[in-house]
């Protein structure tokens, strides 16, 4: 049955074949080079911060472009910490006593939009860039 098929496909292809296959190939990165070549928030030059809120309410802004090593442990109520680590404009949260530590397994984020949260603490950690609306750090 395979060289009943394979014999088919060799006798029935042409070089117009061909040319289209690759043009179709071609053509299927086209979006992902407009997107690369128009999107600002990529091309942006400015700071990225880390925006750290407890409950809502912000507690923290750090400009990860010029830290280098900082490491900081927040305490939401009692019987709860979480330690959060900077790095090489890189954030996480390091360590927390949460049950299901889904922060501690987000790991690092250094990308405008990106977020870690940990939900039993309500601590969250957002990245924006300087003058970047919201609606731009959504779209990434």
């Amino acid at each position: 049955m395979k060289k009943v098929i394979y014999r088919f496909i060799q006798e029935n292809t042409k070089i117009g074949d061909y040319i289209i296959l690759m043009c179709l190939l071609l053509t299927s990165f086209l979006p992902i080079i407009i997107f690369q070549t128009n999107h600002p928030s990529l091309k942006s030059d400015s700071d990225l911060y880390a925006i750290i809120s407890i409950d809502g309410k912000e507690v923290d802004c750090f400009n990860l472009d010029e830290i280098t090593d900082y490491e900081k442990t927040y305490y939401p109520a009692s019987n709860q910490y979480n330690i959060v680590q900077i790095k090489h404009g890189r954030i996480r949260v390091k360590e927390d006593n949460s049950p299901d530590q889904i922060a501690v397994k987000t790991g690092w984020i250094s990308k405008s939009g990106q977020t870690s949260i940990c939900l039993p603490h309500r601590l969250v950690i957002e990245l924006s860039r300087a003058g970047e609306s919201e609606t731009d750090s959504l779209i990434y």
